[in-house]
Parts: structure tokens; sequence; C-alpha cells
């Protein structure tokens, strides 16, 4: 790859962690940019950092992982980021396999875990049920929506900074976002490693925000395929219930009214936020057009 690269490790209290990634870093990709995001660690963090050739910011208060992510990608001067946890799940031999991709012309590429690799049965169930929701609201299939390990293209994935939480759920957004702006996305299976210490997401806290930015994104970027379905299910609910009444009082309820009109509603609400999602595309087009040009050698002849 000849753009540059940083990769950057969002960090809260991972000192003992670190010490023994960044070194394995420095060494293996000592010609790429490694930014540390301090998120208001108490521990010996920005000790460690200290001792190694590494980009250093800090937060001066814990503001969560999205925003560490979010500073991270601001400062970072490189062609593509990658981020990458600092709890020591995520190894470092396979960032040249993300890397790969992108000469096949991805603008993100995800390092999907394995399912027996995640830390529990009930957390394997939750990813599956998340990642098929996802799916359904995109329309691509989404592998691993919650992997925190990925590669992006700096100038995209700046795009969406404004839309990306402040908490744990930043892999989610960026992925749908990128999905329903048309950039390419590619999974790239990887096993994920027992992290050291203690998780800092919650299952069913984190696991209802997951929840809630999956509908808000994919409602945001690609709202008929939630509205639609609520249209749909309203109409025929109220059609339904209007037969019922029908055969068995001979009459137009109230109940059957509200149900076809809030349909009608959900219908035209689903229409405008379409119109005003296109808003999010602007740009894209040539913003692509430049970046992906055609070589003299492939173009048409006039």
């Amino acid at each position: 790859m000849e753009s540059k690269i940083s990769i950057v490790l969002p960090a809260k209290n991972e000192g003992q962690n670190l010490q023994r990634l960044l070194p394995t870093l420095c060494k293996q990709f000592e010609h790429c940019e490694i930014v540390v995001v301090n998120d208001g660690s108490t521990d010996d963090t920005v000790e460690v950092c200290s001792r190694h050739s590494v980009t250093l910011i800090s937060h001066p208060y814990s503001m969560g992982n999205g925003a560490a992510i979010k500073s991270g990608a601001r400062m970072a001067t490189g062609d593509l980021l990658i981020f990458m946890d600092a709890d020591g799940q995520h190894r470092v031999e396979d960032i040249p396999r993300l890397l790969e991709k992108f000469d096949e012309g991805y603008d993100m590429v995800v390092g999907a875990r394995q399912s027996d690799t995640h830390a529990s049965l009930a957390r394997r169930v939750a990813n599956t049920f998340y990642n098929w929701l996802a799916s359904v609201m995109t329309g691509y299939k989404v592998e691993d929506l919650t992997s925190g390990f990925r590669a992006v293209r700096a100038r995209h994935f700046r795009k969406f900074l404004y839309l990306l939480p402040n908490g744990f759920s930043y892999p989610t957004t960026s992925t749908m976002a990128f999905f329903r702006s048309g950039l390419p996305v590619a999974y790239v299976p990887i096993r994920a490693e027992k992290r050291e210490g203690k998780s800092k997401i919650r299952l069913f806290r984190d696991g209802l925000r997951f929840f809630l930015i999956i509908i808000k994104v994919g409602s945001l970027f690609s709202p008929m395929r939630l509205f639609l379905p609520v249209s749909l299910t309203l109409f025929l609910l109220g059609l339904g219930y209007y037969f019922f009444t029908f055969v068995t009082e001979h009459r137009f309820t109230n109940m059957s009214a509200l149900l076809l009109t809030t349909s009608v509603l959900a219908f035209l609400i689903g229409i405008l936020s379409e119109q005003v999602s296109a808003l999010h595309y602007k740009g894209t087009d040539e913003d692509q057009r430049r970046t992906r040009r055609i070589p003299d050698n492939q173009k048409p002849p006039a």
C-alpha cells in the first residue's frame, strides 16, 4: 500500500496491555503513525505511551470509546485509518490482511470475529441478532456489526463523525453509514484473543443502545426499510379489524379508522424521510469519481 497509514488505539486504563502491544506495533509498523487516545485513564497509560514513538491524545476525563475514536480520527494524518482495541483482543498480524482488501477497491474492511471467539453464549446470540437486523436495514449482509477492528479510508470516515455516538457503538454506526452511502465494505475473518482485564461493555445496557442505534441509523439512511413494514403492518391490522367488525357488528369502527390513517401517515413520513436522507449522499458521487478514475488504457474508445 502506497497510502500513509495511521493506527488508532482508544485506551482507558490499558497500561498493562499497551506494554505488550505497543512494542510489537512500533516494530512491525515503524513507518506508520500510531495514535493512542487516552480516555481519562487513571493508571499508567500515559507513562507507557511516553516510552514509545506514538502520538498521544489525552481526554481530561472519560468521554467514551466513540469519543476517543473521533479524537483519533481528527488527529491522524494517514490516508488509511486502522482502529483496533488496546486490550489485546486484536492481533497485529491481522493488519496486513485488512490492508490487502483496499487494493480491491474497498473503502472499509472489518475484521469479522468467528462466532466461537465471542466472550459468552449470550453475546454470541446478541451479535447474531444485531447482524441480522443490520442486514435487513441496510440491504447488505453484515457479518460482524460490533467489531472494533477495522480499516477505513480517512476521507470517507470523517464524513460520518457527526453521526458517531460517544459510547461503545461507533462500529455499528460507521458500518451502516458506509453501506447506505454506497461505499463498499469487506469482511476478513479473524480470531479474537481473550481480552486482558474486565470488559467495559455491559450486555443489556449497551445491547439496548446498539439496537436503538441500528434503528436510528437505518432510518436515517434507508427510511423506507423501517417505515414501509410499519405502514404495511398497520394497514393490514386496520383492514383485518374492519372485516372482523363488519362481520360481527356490521359497522366501521374508530379503531379501524385510526389504524388505517396511521398506516398512511407512516408511509408519508417514510417518503419524506427518504427525501431528507438523500442529503447525506451529497458530494459522495463526485468524491468517488475523483478517487476511482478509470486508467487511460481501460477507457472505451471515443
